[in-house]
């Protein structure tokens, strides 16, 4: 459905992404993980063009995206950004503003028809009077991620979509987002730090590294030598009730020296 081809970015003097190639089949999950600064956000801003790559192709279903007007990109990806400046709006407001690709003139009986149905599918019908400045982050992400939908996309592109949040909207959101990709045959790519919650939602795995794809791999592929590799942690795997975890192993080393040791120590002994 998605295939990437060989994306090229750079900032003036900072070569950002170095010949990014990869295919994302529908109705699957991808997670980009890496190091801060390895190129996440970049490579997102690029498949939409909120960046324009230096080389490279993004094609959607044979059509590359990269050289659509950007109307035509909106109708086909949805991007949930880390942050949203719109706090004047309601909810319903901000929902809408997801339509306007497809806007001719005024907004149709369709176009409020599909703002009901995506604040319906996030639970958000008795928020949708609300200001966003009134809501909770979580809240607040969920608006976003309805906004998207009312795109009515082929592909979501989510932007670290849960950094920000508690455990319980982290988990929420997330299991929104896999509900969501499934039910509907869609395809999406997310940027994300936690490697659990990408174990425990994701079907691929990207990891980038100063650049390049480091590993493209599924969930049985990932392991300690691949997790040390990218982000330079010693880690164990272990699987609880059917779910991957990574659990990170003393990690002495980054906090250790001659003047100080890891508070609680001895409680922890």
């Amino acid at each position: 459905m998605l295939s990437i081809q060989g994306i090229q970015f750079s900032y003036p003097n900072h070569m950002v992404l170095r010949g990014i190639s990869f295919d994302l089949p529908k109705g699957k999950l991808l997670a980009v993980l890496g190091v801060n600064g390895a190129g996440k956000t970049t490579m997102l801003k690029c498949l939409n063009r909120i960046l324009r790559p230096q080389k490279g192709v993004v094609l959607l279903e044979g059509q590359d995206l990269l050289r659509m007007k950007g109307n035509e990109i909106a109708r086909r990806v949805g991007y949930v950004p880390q942050r949203y400046g719109e706090e004047r709006l309601i909810v319903f407001e901000a929902v809408l503003l997801g339509r306007r690709p497809h806007l001719r003139w005024a907004p149709t009986q369709h176009d409020f028809e599909v703002v009901e149905e995506a604040l319906k599918l996030l639970h958000l019908e008795h928020l949708a009077m609300r200001p966003l400045n009134e809501l909770s982050g979580g809240e607040v992400q969920k608006v976003i991620l309805a906004r998207a939908l009312a795109q009515e996309p082929q592909i979501l592109l989510l932007d670290e979509p849960v950094s920000n949040l508690d455990l319980r909207n982290q988990l929420e959101v997330m299991g929104l987002i896999d509900a969501i990709i499934r039910s509907r045959g869609l395809s999406a790519i997310l940027s994300l730090h936690d490697l659990n919650l990408a174990l425990r939602f994701a079907d691929i795995f990207l990891f980038l590294k100063e650049g390049h794809i480091h590993a493209l791999v599924g969930r049985r592929e990932i392991t300690p030598d691949l997790i040390h590799e990218v982000y330079g942690v010693s880690v164990l795997l272990q699987e609880v009730e059917g779910v991957p975890v990574m659990i990170p192993r003393n990690g002495e080393e980054f906090w250790k020296s001659p003047r100080s040791k890891p508070c609680c120590t001895d409680s922890l002994s």
